[in-house]
């Protein structure tokens, strides 16, 4: 694209959107549609491109401009085919630094052993010891599942995982932008909100509070029924047995912030330095571990704790206590490593 090449039909120039970004104003919707999907087709140049994503990141994202950005990337995506009924997805934005164990990855896989389906997005490891896309893979588990194979693996197994790089092909436009930025941007948080088999349910977990509010009104404009988005004690990206987590519910359209207390379901508290791995080896032997129901019992606390959140997400008659022991029973008996000789 020339650098004449910056006005479409519609007559929007970029000038005028990165104007709006360098005085701290916010898009009006239908700017932050049109320049997502530039910049999602390819027809935003790279300069402009590196300019915008900084533009937003120092004004600081607005839920309008992540929806258009969610609503962009989904049109360019390879979204799943043939789903209906409930499924969930367990996904954090990352970048909590904290080295932990694959939690997420544990609680899918146990959801789904307990007759949950679940359609796990994610990607290997950007900021982790070990992202969810390498500890399945070590796991014998394929990364290459279809948008058309989805369905089926749901129906044998109650569990797909959809590896982001093979659903994102529009992507491609801006990696090389992000690289050479060489900081996070929006495209950090978006990763949870682009699952390509649009779940009904979710459990989001990210790693600075003031993100809380943002996402869940995300998950609620694109159509996410039930959703725990959550801010654990510790600074981690997921719910923890460290201290007071804080939570947004979003339920319909409706949102509600919290604070969630694991003392009061019966959870000992434990040192976030009890959840952490050294390696990839050390990440995967500790998966097989708690998904066998064994592993340390700060481990085993903090996927019970996600686990319960989401059968209470999922489960309408079942309060948080009920849940909670559910969950407790299920890692117990190994329902998740009974996924992965299925």
């Amino acid at each position: 694209m020339t650098m004449t090449q910056t006005t479409d039909a519609k007559g929007m120039h970029m000038a005028e959107v990165l104007e709006l970004l360098a005085f701290h104003k916010d898009l009006p919707q239908d700017m932050a549609d049109e320049s997502f999907r530039r910049l999602m087709d390819g027809t935003m140049s790279p300069a402009q491109a590196g300019a915008f994503l900084m533009g937003l990141k120092t004004k600081g994202e607005t839920a309008r401009e992540l929806t258009a950005a969610v609503n962009a990337a989904l049109a360019h995506a390879r979204l799943v085919p043939g789903l209906s009924g409930a499924r969930i997805d367990t996904c954090g934005t990352g970048g909590d630094a904290t080295c932990s164990f694959n939690c997420s990855t544990v609680v899918a896989l146990t959801l789904a052993g307990m007759g949950y389906k679940v359609v796990k997005h994610g990607n290997r490891s950007v900021s982790s010891t070990c992202g969810s896309a390498d500890a399945l893979e070590a796991v014998g588990l394929s990364l290459t599942t279809k948008p058309e194979a989805v369905a089926g693996e749901l129906e044998r197994c109650n569990f797909a995982f959809l590896f982001a790089p093979e659903y994102h092909p529009a992507f491609r436009h801006i990696m090389p932008v992000r690289k050479e930025i060489g900081c996070r941007t929006l495209f950090n948080m978006l990763g949870p909100l682009l699952n390509p088999a649009r779940p009904t349910h979710q459990l989001l977990g990210v790693a600075l509070p003031q993100f809380l509010l943002r996402m869940a009104t995300v998950l609620a404009n694109t159509g996410v029924r039930r959703a725990a988005v959550v801010h654990g004690a510790g600074g981690f990206d997921e719910l923890t047995p460290f201290g007071v987590n804080r939570m947004v519910e979003v339920r319909d359209g409706w949102l509600r912030e919290a604070e969630f207390d694991p003392a009061d379901y019966g959870f000992a508290r434990h040192a976030p330095e009890a959840v952490a791995v050294t390696g990839r080896d050390e990440a995967v032997a500790v998966l097989r571990e708690v998904l066998a129901g064994g592993g340390p019992e700060a481990m085993r606390d903090m996927a019970a704790l996600n686990v319960g959140m989401c059968v209470h997400l999922l489960e309408d008659g079942m309060d948080m206590a009920q849940a909670m022991d559910a969950a407790r029973a299920a890692l117990a008996a190994g329902a998740g490593e009974r996924v992965l000789h299925a």
